[in-house]
């Protein structure tokens, strides 16, 4: 892809600081917090430090100035790496600051937007439930109005930051009788679960936050991939919130939060072409340096062929990800783009790195090799925001509606 074809100035500088930090802070010590599952906060200090966790958000809210197509270069270049770095920029951007900036009042958007562009807390976002995955508007979780706040009751599931997060946007029933259009959102705050963690780097937890009552993480998973992310339960018993933390009106959150949904998948599309990429990196490398029958394998047509076709794939997964994040950025229709862009890439990344292990042979399998890390970070990226069959219905439903049109 042409750089110039998107990118000015600004993005190509952008990525050589992404690269730089990816290769120098994160490349080595991604296996071991895999490895341990643990959450990387010294570099998620690193990346707060140089303003990825706000990356597309105003000067004056604490972010870092840029737009949506830098926040997608963050993204992908970071996943070439390390898919559960990647990730928590993207879930915290996307899903946990994004629905406050665009939906919230000016108060709630002073009040809570800094904090989270700063990176001085950590985002996330609670839709999914036991109930309710790919059914979204199967939410479960009531919101009962009583004077000045709601109470909350329910569960979320699968929530990235569950834990280690301070800030949440979720969606809950405020009116059961009207399907979708009962399903309001609000902004929660709790305390980290790495409190002390937190405050040994210096993010991650602010004493401005409230911790509401009845609001926890729950159990933490125990996960194939993306092992260095925090996912957990969120457990709400007898939340007592104000009235003033209902993010929109009564009845709003389902509709905005598929528009959120439309965002994130160009996030997840933009970490999965990173995984693919990074995976023919690896691959690229290693069959070049790996001799067999007295030659580098990288020149026998069984292995060139496959890393053609990975960099062909790579090649267009680039052109579908940064035309959906430029249309994006330029507030033209994109949920159509998004989809195609998410499930291509996400299905791409599951082939090459599969395509990557079997280059490598039997290290491959081993975990002397990151190849056998990204196998596993890349089979969730057909599941999250949206499984492959869901964005097959939300592309097929577009392409309709615009025949219709």
């Amino acid at each position: 892809m042409d750089d110039h074809l998107y990118f000015n100035e600004q993005h190509l500088a952008l990525r050589e600081m992404v690269q730089a930090f990816a290769r120098d802070e994160v490349a080595p010590i991604a296996g071991r917090h895999d490895e341990d599952q643990t959450f990387p906060w010294e570099t998620v200090k690193g990346m707060a430090d140089l303003g990825l966790l706000g990356v597309p958000w105003p000067e004056e809210l604490g972010g870092a100035g840029f737009d949506t197509l830098a926040y997608t270069i963050a993204i992908h270049e970071l996943a070439k790496v390390c898919a559960s770095h990647s990730i928590t920029i993207s879930a915290h951007t996307t899903l946990g600051t994004s629905p406050i900036v665009h939906f919230g009042s000016q108060e709630q958007r002073e009040r809570f937007v800094p904090l989270l562009a700063t990176g001085k807390v950590i985002g996330g976002f609670g839709l999914t439930e036991p109930g309710a995955g790919s059914d979204a508007g199967g939410t479960r979780t009531v919101a009962v109005r009583k004077g000045d706040h709601y109470v909350l009751n329910g569960t979320k599931r699968f929530i990235t930051h569950g834990g280690v997060g301070e800030v949440f946007l979720v969606t809950a029933v405020t009116d059961p009788t009207l399907g979708t259009k009962g399903i309001s959102s609000f902004i929660l705050t709790k305390e980290t679960c790495d409190l002390e963690a937190a405050r040994k780097v210096g993010i991650g937890h602010s004493d401005e936050l409230p911790v509401m009552k009845g609001f926890r993480a729950g159990k933490k998973e125990d996960k194939l991939g993306w092992r260095a992310s925090d996912t957990r339960e969120l457990i709400f018993e007898d939340v007592e919130v104000p009235v003033e933390n209902r993010l929109g009106a009564e009845g709003q959150g389902f509709v905005n939060f598929m528009q959120t949904l439309d965002a994130g998948r160009v996030g997840v599309a933009a970490l999965s072409l990173g995984l693919a990429e990074g995976a023919l990196g690896e691959a690229l490398k290693y069959s070049i340096e790996r001799k067999q029958f007295g030659q580098s394998i990288a020149h026998f047509q069984g292995v060139s062929f496959q890393l053609a076709d990975m960099a062909t794939e790579v090649e267009a997964g680039k052109h579908l990800v940064y035309h959906a994040a430029w249309l994006a950025q330029h507030g033209k229709p994109y949920r159509k783009e998004a989809s195609m862009a998410k499930l291509f890439c996400s299905e791409l990344a599951m082939r090459a790195t599969i395509k990557a292990v079997q280059i490598h042979g039997g290290y491959g399998y081993t975990k002397d090799y990151p190849v056998e890390r990204m196998m596993r970070d890349a089979k969730v990226c057909e599941i999250g925001e949206g499984t492959s069959e869901i964005q097959r219905i939300v592309i097929s439903r577009q392409m309709l509606r615009d025949l219709g049109a």
